[in-house]
């Protein structure tokens, strides 16, 4: 679920993103890493013009070209620059280096929807929040 507003450093991931920071990429403090899957890794960061939190996912770009996911990968750029929804995450800035993509996008606190929906069924009332 995406918030409605930008997220200042606060607590919890958030304090550690500002008083560990381990590199800065462009304008933003890269910070504890959040989750990574097989293609990429997310990193909680902070904007050190405006203290806002972003999310940066770092895609390995070696393994996006042996898997033959390019054009998976532009499509996804295409769509998340596009969309505006308040239960999707907005995609701020694109970034490259020779071996990574960066996706700098919104922070969101909590748990993602597909976690929630695992748990069980939800509520009718509930689901027509997020649908």
């Amino acid at each position: 679920m995406a918030a409605s507003a930008p997220v200042k450093s606060g607590n919890g991931a958030e304090k550690r993103a500002k008083k560990e920071p381990k590199l800065l990429l462009g304008c933003f403090e890269v910070g504890n890493l959040l989750g990574a899957g097989t293609f990429a890794k997310v990193y909680v960061a902070r904007n050190v013009r405006t203290d806002e939190l972003v999310a940066i996912k770092a895609l390995d770009k070696e393994k996006i070209v042996k898997w033959g996911l390019i054009s998976q990968i532009k499509r996804e750029i295409a769509i998340l620059r596009r969309i505006r929804h308040p239960y999707i995450v907005q995609l701020f800035e694109v970034m490259a280096t020779k071996t990574k993509i960066y996706f700098v996008m919104e922070y969101v606190r909590g748990e993602e929807l597909f976690s929630r929906v695992s748990k069980g069924w939800l509520r009718e009332d509930v689901a027509r929040r997020y649908f």
